[in-house]
């Protein structure tokens, strides 16, 4: 089975079992598991930040953000496609109690003068008191459900700028930052530095079998370590996990180009197959979102899954393909040849059935 439904599909390599099995490890409830304090601090000076707290997951790193930045009843500012926002099963409402104000990204990247127009401009006759206080500004980058699309850093930086003019703090879901830096040349660094806190993620493409960080100021990560606990993201010997997702920092983070050059040779072969819409230049990083338009994406992944590959349907007409490095250009080349017989073999619908639906 080629597995394309996304890059946490990835599986430990054979040397990172062994730095696992040979790990160091403590208790980290108490904060002394010396393996997961080593991640912490590699982390934070990658991204330049002074302190990290190691979570099981990016869905706890950016919740635990979130109520860590707010109180119940704050308003928070995310594009109307972040995962924060709406792949994380409501968890910013049951969490933290908050008020979501979606901004109206273009493949997950919006301007200054959206952030100006939802937060509105004050008047003396208008009440303060009647309006949730925005606290937070939320971006992604690289952006999901924006088909891995990457925020160019100046307009991370009008963004934030434009966050702190309202007096919003900034966090950036950075699951896939890794990917951003390896497109662009852009350390991780420079992407962090506009930001109050970041999350970044050990287990998708840099193959690590969990875990994610949040970085910060060290009095926010101090904060924050008392939400892990209470969301029960506190886990023992840790320094198991923490020892793969060391050595994908230092083996496998470099090599994350490739999975954008298996991206871009999946994209040019689906626009030459029939009954698939892609720009192939849209594909900056290693997710793939394409449109079919005479069948049904839960059909053809349906008929893809009995021959070999597995995607996942993005809405009624649409599918997403991501690629890590497990995959090879074999790969590549088998699912495009699965991909064109699926469509042979599905069912034709009118263009009412294949309306453009909610992605993930």
């Amino acid at each position: 089975m080629i597995d394309l439904r996304s890059d946490t599909c990835s599986r430990p390599t054979p040397e990172m079992r062994r730095v696992m099995a040979d790990a160091e490890v403590g208790d980290d409830v108490y904060g002394d598991d010396p393996t997961v304090k080593a991640l912490e601090a590699a982390v934070a000076d990658i991204l330049g930040k002074e302190d990290a707290v190691y979570m099981p997951s990016g869905t706890m790193t950016n919740q635990v953000a979130v109520r860590t930045h707010t109180q119940p009843g704050d308003a928070v500012l995310f594009d109307q496609a972040a995962h924060v926002y709406v792949l994380e099963n409501g968890g910013v409402a049951a969490f933290s109690g908050v008020l979501p104000r979606p901004l109206p990204g273009v493949r997950g990247i919006f301007t200054p003068a959206d952030i100006d127009a939802v937060i509105g401009v004050p008047h003396r006759f208008f009440p303060t008191t009647v309006t949730a206080p925005a606290r937070l500004l939320c971006l992604e980058n690289t952006h999901n459900n924006g088909g891995g699309a990457i925020w160019p850093l100046e307009a991370v930086e009008a963004a934030t700028a434009a966050g702190r003019r309202h007096g919003l703090a900034t966090h950036l879901d950075g699951a896939r930052l890794w990917h951003a830096t390896a497109a662009t040349g852009v350390s991780e660094a420079d992407y962090a530095r506009s930001f109050d806190t970041v999350s970044v993620c050990m287990s998708k493409a840099l193959g690590a079998p969990m875990g994610s960080c949040l970085v910060g100021p060290a009095d926010f990560v101090s904060r924050a370590r008392r939400f892990k606990q209470m969301f029960g993201g506190g886990f023992r010997q840790a320094g198991l996990v923490a020892a793969g997702a060391l050595h994908a920092l230092e083996h496998h983070r470099p090599r994350l180009g490739e999975t954008h050059g298996l991206a871009a040779r999946f994209a040019q072969g689906l626009a030459q197959i029939d009954g698939i819409e892609i720009d192939p230049a849209s594909v900056q990083s290693n997710i793939v979102r394409y449109r079919l338009t005479h069948v049904a994406a839960g059909g053809l992944v349906d008929q893809a899954h009995q021959r070999g590959l597995w995607m996942l349907p993005s809405g009624a007409d649409a599918i997403r393909a991501v690629f890590y490095l497990d995959i090879t250009e074999r790969d590549v080349d088998d699912a495009l040849r699965i991909i064109a017989q699926a469509i042979d073999a599905s069912p034709r619908v009118g263009a009412e059935q294949t309306a453009r639906g909610a992605g993930y």
